[in-house]
């Protein structure tokens, strides 16, 4: 594992657990922001079509959506919320999700939009298409939910050949790297902060995680 960075099966193990505790009111919400060595994920919906290259591991995992890519440069969020103290309505726990998504890259002069038919935050691309810049697969467990976004800080977007992202044939990927953005991941931590404040009324500091240390809000 590349120093500094969380092994994926590790993170799942700790939000199976931690998603069980807050629906037993042992353990509270958590917004744990990580970064992977790099990988593949392949959620319910994934197809082995999608799958081009297995340049990096591959991890089949519960949330919704296709395949994706997690590595060094992109901020994983990770949202373990308790709906039952919200509002049970899965649509709008994802927009809100987006919401926060688009907020924060706003901040950074970024327009991240949603786009019909297809999950996740969007921006013009410079042949007037659209380049995803973050992605989006939850899933809830007694209405609480784990998984989440991952956003693209300063990935290598190469590593995003050996799929197609998300099932989404047509459509490039970016970072706020590649659009000219020379973000820290402590700026943009700090903006999403801002972000789950406004759009969850989520006051805990999100979380930042190198190898196996969790520090959580009581």
């Amino acid at each position: 594992m590349h120093a500094g960075l969380l092994a994926y099966p590790e993170a799942v193990a700790f939000m199976e657990q931690r998603v069980a505790e807050i629906a037993d009111g042992t353990a509270s919400e958590l917004v744990w922001l990580v970064e992977h060595p790099p990988i593949y994920t392949a959620g319910t919906s994934a197809r082995d079509c999608d799958l081009l290259d297995a340049r990096f591991p591959v991890f089949r995992t519960g949330r919704g959506g296709q395949f994706t890519y997690h590595g060094p440069g992109q901020r994983v969020i990770y949202v373990l919320l308790n709906l039952n103290r919200r509002r049970k309505d899965a649509r709008e726990f994802v927009r809100n999700l987006e919401q926060c998504l688009i907020d924060a890259v706003a901040h950074f002069g970024v327009r991240g939009e949603r786009r019909k038919g297809r999950v996740g935050i969007w921006v013009g691309g410079d042949n007037g298409g659209d380049d995803k810049i973050a992605a989006i697969g939850v899933r809830l467990r007694r209405w609480v939910t784990f998984h989440g976004a991952a956003l693209n800080v300063s990935p290598n977007l190469e590593h995003f050949a050996g799929i197609v992202p998300c099932g989404i044939r047509g459509h490039g990927i970016t970072s706020l790297a590649a659009l000219g953005v020379p973000a820290s991941m402590a700026e943009v931590d700090a903006t999403l902060k801002t972000s789950f404040d406004n759009v969850f009324g989520y006051s805990g500091v999100p979380t930042a995680v190198r190898g196996s240390h969790v520090e959580g809000r009581r």
